[in-house]
């Protein structure tokens, strides 16, 4: 039987300066908790899978939204796995993250992996929603197949809009189903491990990075508005984190934090 569930994480500004969080629901296999915080001021959501998933056929979302002035990080716990329907006829899973950030928010979106396991079908769908003032780290990666097995198939398409207009809007295909040459060397060229790391950043509309290769597999990629985006491959996910890691640790240095 298919799951259909919705977490929803609000957080506000409160009068003293600090974060909270008036919603924090959970639905399903997706439980978000509140943990501890690393920097003064803001709250930080780590979501725990209760149960496996998504599995073909289900339909799981989550909603986040940091009010103005609040300061938010989303993390996970572990890894999602999409994983085959019980039946041949269960069709694909669908995950869906809508993300909000109001004047002066700052939204960190920093979850674990996604593996795409064989046999597998999932649609994922991300939107993020900006006030002009908003600051977003958004973090994917995106495994393709677990040890030793080939990978199922992954639609991937992430949407961004910064006071109500487009700023980055880019769809992916992987596995069996995706577009021939999906894995040739215009491509992923052999590599199972593909992620991005987006920065949108208010002061970047009069200084920031340039565009420029980060090594012979990950480029930096500024847009046309005050954000950038590093695009890496790799060979597995431990590669991947770390060049995703140094790129933001870098990018750290390029804005106000």
């Amino acid at each position: 039987m298919s799951v259909r569930a919705t977490a929803r994480v609000t957080a506000v500004r409160d009068d003293r300066g600090a974060t909270s969080l008036p919603v924090l629901e959970s639905e399903g296999p997706l439980a978000p908790r509140r943990t501890r915080s690393l920097t003064a001021g803001s709250a930080r959501v780590t979501v725990v899978g209760a149960m496996s998933g998504p599995l073909g056929g289900d339909r799981l979302a989550i909603e986040v939204r940091a009010e103005p002035g609040a300061r938010l990080t989303v993390d996970s716990a572990a890894a999602t796995v999409a994983l085959p329907g019980p039946g041949s006829d269960s069709g694909p899973a669908h995950y869906e993250v809508r993300l909000t950030a109001g004047e002066g928010a700052r939204l960190d979106w920093l979850p674990e992996q996604l593996i795409s396991a064989h046999g597998s079908e999932l649609i994922m769908r991300t939107t993020a929603e900006l006030a002009p003032t908003a600051r977003l780290v958004l973090r994917e990666e995106q495994i393709l197949g677990r040890h030793g097995e080939t990978t199922g198939t992954l639609f991937s398409r992430l949407t961004v809009r910064r006071g109500g207009r487009p700023l980055l809007d880019q769809q992916t295909a992987h596995g069996p189903g995706a577009p021939g040459g999906w894995d040739g060397p215009a491509v992923l060229g052999g590599y199972r491990a593909v992620g991005q790391l987006l920065f949108v950043e208010p002061s970047f509309e009069e200084r920031g990075p340039e565009s420029r290769l980060l090594g012979p597999t990950a480029v930096l990629t500024r847009l046309a508005g005050p954000a950038v985006l590093v695009t890496a491959v790799a060979a597995d996910a431990k590669e991947l984190r770390a060049v995703l890691d140094h790129a933001q640790e870098e990018l750290k240095t390029d804005g106000p934090g």
